[in-house]
């Protein structure tokens, strides 16, 4: 069975925050670095460091949630693999009044919400954070 590993990245996250976790691992991919280094920069998580594991071909991901928060993290999948979503640079919307972020796949890379609108450049609209 397919499982989408962005999917699996945000729900360990949202599953880890509800229950109050210092740390969650995750599998490694350009991509998911990509998000939790967004995350880092908007300071949703901590940090995160890539841990090699002795025998094993592929390497996870170590990511640090913030333990001072009142709320716990809410992120929700935008862009599916069944069912992409592109936005254009006017189209990238605030979330929750510019206190949540939306991530977004551009030709530049992976950025926030305010940073593709700056640049004038649109993508896939990967998910949002709040």
């Amino acid at each position: 069975m397919f499982t989408d590993p962005i999917s699996d990245f945000l729900t360990r996250l949202r599953n880890a925050s509800h229950a109050r976790r210092d740390t969650v691992s995750v599998r490694n991919s350009n991509m998911i670095r990509s998000i939790a280094n967004v995350l880092v920069n908007k300071q949703f998580i901590d940090k995160y460091e890539e841990i090699k594991e002795e025998g094993k071909a592929q390497s996870s991901l170590k990511i640090y949630l913030k333990t001072d928060r009142r709320d716990p993290l809410e992120l929700k999948r935008m862009s599916k693999p069944g069912q992409r979503i592109y936005v254009g640079h006017g189209e990238v919307k605030r979330v929750r009044n510019g206190l949540g972020v939306a991530i977004v796949s551009t030709s530049q890379g992976v950025m926030c919400d305010t940073d593709a609108r700056s640049k004038k450049i649109g993508g896939e609209f990967i998910c949002e954070v709040y």
